[in-house]
């Protein structure tokens, strides 16, 4: 039975691309064993820094628990959660992914590929990946970058699968509904989440399936009621727990639709639980998991595909993944301790 001796919490600012921020709890039971979690640049970061110093300790501190479901309205969001879920597994000598229901001992993975400058780059750069292993890419189009450089994809590799991602960027479904005649496997977020009545429209007159991206499983729900998508884009740091993300696992997954895994930039510990989630027998789609890259990861060895495939780590308890302490206290801007009183 896990008993929480020592909370750590440090918050960092991460050396790559946008220096984006992240906030990773670290739980150490009597025993010495550590469970470790992370979330990254989280709505009001300061106010969720302010949350986790007030609640945890209270909340893990010397109580004795059985298992992480007790504690996910209470151990401030998913960092703290996914500590709570790595220390239990830790503790009984499994995975996470086994502990989630996961059944893969690896996945396909897809690369995100941005607007380029011209459409040649575009083509090189595709080609680079496919080269590196890649059998999926999931191009990212907006209104003015979409129907060219699809086609322009689709022309130079026939054969290679295509997904698009529009971030929501589309009012209208005219450009949507001619990238449909490219093959393309998946629209993901084609509108705003609020407007099922569009996606619905959409989904009825394209072969594609369309993708959402919600965080709550009665969105899902009523998406599945409207038959207005195909396909749940799954990104764990979206739900307030890992439990609520395999209910919206199970949900999709009883309603026929694909889905695929996303997210989990920061430090390598998000990612690594991407992974965890995504090895569940729901997700039929390649999951992404290209950022951030392997030199900017704190945990060892560094999550990310080779030759187009993501390990599924099933040696190793937990996460599957150690943690670079002398880095990790490097990077640190900001950091608290709270500990127990001896027993």
């Amino acid at each position: 039975m896990p008993r929480v001796r020592e909370i750590e919490v440090f918050r960092l600012t991460l050396p790559y691309g946008r220096r984006p921020e992240s906030i990773l709890v670290r739980l150490t039971d009597y025993g010495g064993m550590t469970g470790w979690g992370e979330i990254v640049e989280p709505p009001g970061l300061d106010k969720t820094w302010a949350t986790l110093a007030e609640t945890l300790a209270p909340a893990l501190l010397g109580v004795d628990w059985e298992h992480p479901d007790e504690f996910a309205a209470v151990v401030g969001g998913t960092a703290g959660d996914m500590a709570c879920w790595d220390l239990w597994a830790r503790m009984r000598g499994v995975p996470l992914s086994h502990a989630l229901g996961g059944t893969k001992t690896s996945l396909m993975a897809t690369v995100r590929i941005g607007a380029e400058r011209s459409l040649e780059s575009l083509v090189g750069r595709v080609n680079k990946h496919i080269c590196g292993g890649y059998a999926h890419v999931t191009l990212d189009v907006h209104p003015g970058w979409d129907i060219d450089p699809v086609r322009a994809v689709r022309h130079a590799f026939p054969g290679l699968a295509i997904s698009i991602d529009a971030q929501a960027a589309y009012t209208d479904a005219e450009a949507l509904l001619a990238l449909d005649s490219y093959g393309i496997a998946v629209m993901e977020r084609p509108f705003a989440l609020a407007d099922l009545t569009a996606h619905g429209d959409l989904q009825d007159q394209v072969a594609a399936a369309v993708a959402i991206e919600p965080s709550s499983e009665t969105v899902i729900a009523d998406y599945v009621t409207a038959r207005a998508a195909r396909a749940l884009l799954l990104r764990p740091s979206r739900f307030g727990s890992l439990s609520e993300v395999r209910q919206a696992h199970d949900r999709a997954m009883a309603a026929g639709w694909d889905i695929l895994c996303a997210g989990g930039q920061g430090t390598g510990l998000a990612r690594a639980a991407t992974v965890a989630v995504a090895s569940m027998p729901g997700c039929t789609l390649p999951c992404d998991v290209t950022q951030p890259p392997r030199n900017a990861q704190i945990v060892l060895p560094p999550v990310g595909a080779s030759g187009g495939v993501v390990a599924v780590p099933l040696t190793q308890p937990g996460l599957g993944h150690s943690v670079d302490e002398p880095r990790l206290r490097r990077l640190a801007k900001e950091s608290f301790t709270a500990s127990a009183s001896r027993q």
